[in-house]
């Protein structure tokens, strides 16, 4: 636990109380607050008295004590209206802050000589690869690391700061929303595209969101920049009309340039210190499939190199990353057939990322659509043998599709890997793929995209071969 004592003798309001939640109570108690901590969800205050916190109803309870509130980074800040504890907390003068923002107070109170480095990371897609990537090649090169934010555990549950150590963060949008004061050693922006835009109004303000994260560095802070983006490219023309050239490094899957890291083909090219030259064999590591894990496997490079690792030494821990769950997971292999669980893939532009990556799929999509749709996968219907549709988006993709994928209602998750198989078993089509990538949110019939991910796993499980494609494959 890091013990925060910026509120030391304060009371502080806490509303959210899932695994984030939780940590920030106890890190603020154990700093010295009074801590007031709620949830509407009695399942949820539950879960926090068993933690050993005791909830104090802050519907009903008077602000005028109140030095802050920290906000669970999912509940509504500004669009599309501002919740009503955040309405409270403007009223009585009190910050709203996050996790990440407590996170930030603490490491301030470290002299700068033992201050631990800081890595943020955000985008709108690969965000977590990159993030488990650049820890992984930072532990495999003998440093110590904490990978936090947006990913595992809660940042303020992590080992408290010391000399050496190197934070490794995915920062979300929401998160960046709540934080003012988060001075990244090294901060990396891969991609933009258009989401969250119910959370920011409209993708200018989303897009302002992650620039903040750039606008929180210090003077010495250093840059990584994915400019295959018209919006990313320009914010990096922009950041190197104010810093040195050194400090912002681009990044791309596709272009070449003098300096920075970039991927072309099957290889990733260092072009940081001298001459541009080839660095990783994306042959040799299995879990970083398709052009936007190029684009990953540049920006951890970047990264990386920026704190001093040696190219070669950061090629050989990227040989041995295992990948993430529910990231183009191989979950089985039944009958010829592959399952592969990509539940992350919360929208279109994340989804053809692994829709590029097969040449015949039965594609399992839908969920709670997100604003576009499925247009920015359309560009991979050539490699989807029929759609199977689920969830809330089941009506709307089905236009969307019509007439140019095959597809089948199917309500369910289950229903959908059933049938997929069931026709992938009967078409006996070398190298047919059932992919899970939904191209949409999870929220309609699960709890996150990781529960999404988790059901899909079981039920493949759960499938049985027909005797007759059993005995035709082996």
């Amino acid at each position: 636990m890091i013990p925060i004592h910026a509120y030391e003798g304060r009371r502080v309001a806490v509303f959210g109380l899932g695994r984030t939640g939780i940590a920030t109570a106890k890190a603020l108690a154990a700093g010295g607050a009074d801590v007031s901590c709620w949830d509407d969800s009695e399942a949820a205050r539950d879960r926090a008295v068993a933690a050993g916190l005791q909830p104090d109803d802050l519907n009903r309870r008077d602000w005028g004590d109140i030095a802050a509130l920290v906000l669970s980074p999912g509940i509504p800040l500004t669009h599309p209206k501002p919740h009503r504890m955040v309405e409270l907390a403007n009223s009585v003068g009190a910050p709203v802050i996050g996790d990440i923002e407590l996170f930030a107070l603490a490491l301030r109170d470290v002299p700068e000589k033992r201050r631990p480095k800081v890595i943020g990371i955000t985008g709108t897609n690969g965000k977590s690869t990159t993030t488990a990537l650049i820890g992984h090649i930072l532990r495999e090169t003998g440093r110590k690391v904490v990978v936090g934010g947006n990913i595992g555990d809660a940042i303020l549950a992590q080992d408290p700061p010391s000399p050496g150590l190197h934070y490794v963060l995915e920062l979300s949008s929401y998160q960046i929303d709540l934080t003012h004061s988060l001075a990244c050693d090294v901060a990396v922006l891969l991609n933009i595209t258009p989401d969250h835009i119910d959370r920011h109004g409209d993708f200018d303000g989303y897009f302002r969101a992650k620039q903040r994260l750039f606008e929180m560095q210090a003077p010495s802070g250093q840059a990584v920049i994915g400019i295959d983006d018209n919006d990313t490219a320009a914010f990096f023309s922009r950041l190197r009309q104010t810093r040195r050239e050194e400090q912002v490094v681009p990044i791309s899957s596709g272009r070449v340039f003098a300096r920075g890291v970039y991927a072309l083909g099957d290889r990733v090219y260092d072009a940081l210190d001298t001459a541009s030259h080839p660095a990783v064999d994306l042959k040799r590591a299995p879990a970083l499939p398709g052009r936007h894990n190029a684009q990953n496997v540049a920006a951890a490079l970047a990264a990386v190199r920026l704190l001093g690792v040696s190219a070669r030494a950061a090629a050989e821990a990227i040989y041995t990353f295992p990948g993430l769950p529910h990231r183009q997971e191989s979950v089985a292999t039944l009958g010829g057939i592959r399952f592969v669980n990509d539940s992350k893939a919360t929208n279109a532009e994340a989804a053809i990322q692994a829709l590029t990556c097969y040449d015949s799929i039965r594609w399992i999509v839908g969920g709670r659509a997100k604003e576009g749709g499925l247009k920015a996968a359309m560009g991979a219907a050539g490699r989807i043998a029929r759609a199977y549709l689920i969830g809330e988006a089941e009506e709307r993709f089905a236009g969307e599709l019509d007439g140019r994928i095959p597809f089948t209602r199917c309500g369910t998750l289950e229903a959908a890997v059933a049938a997929a198989a069931r026709d992938a078993w009967a078409d006996g089509r070398p190298g047919e793929v059932v992919l899970l990538s939904p191209a949409a949110a999870s929220f309609d019939q699960f709890t996150s995209y990781e529960a999404r991910g988790d059901a899909f796993r079981t039920i493949v499980s759960g499938l049985t071969v027909p005797a007759d494609t059993a005995e035709q494959v082996s």
